[in-house]
């Protein structure tokens, strides 16, 4: 798994979880100077981007991949577009679920759109950095 140390400092970092066409912007929003761990401190602090679609396949993978990080971190989860939020435009299909609560997982913060624009989740991780 990759660690993006968002602000190069250990204070927060991000796991991109990208699964489908948001996972582009999600991309666009990380700096090129960030760095890339291997590996982190347990304890440091993750937030867990889940872009696009997420299908019956894929639901057990983020679910079990949220579990694990939380044995060892604290984790906030984003919900980063329509189909992460609530199953987007193919929130019908037989493959897709509707959304992160559908795939057992809890979403801390949530930012609608298709897609919504990087920008977003920078914003997000200031004012979070901000308040603590």
């Amino acid at each position: 798994m990759k660690f993006i140390d968002w602000f190069a400092d250990g204070s927060v970092y991000v796991v991109d979880l990208a699964l489908a066409c948001c996972g582009v912007e999600s991309g666009a929003a990380v700096s090129a100077n960030a760095p890339v761990r291997e590996e982190i401190p347990d304890g440091a602090p993750i937030v867990v981007f889940v872009s696009g679609t997420v299908t019956t396949g894929l639901a057990p993978v983020v679910r079990d991949t949220v579990g694990e990080l939380k044995r060892n971190h604290p984790v906030d989860v984003v919900a980063f577009g329509a189909c992460a939020c609530a199953g987007g435009p193919y929130w019908d299909s037989a493959g897709v679920v509707a959304g992160l609560p559908d795939a057992g997982v809890d979403a801390d913060h949530w930012i609608p759109g298709c897609p919504p624009g990087p920008e977003t989740l920078t914003g997000l991780l200031a004012s979070s950095r901000e308040a603590a």
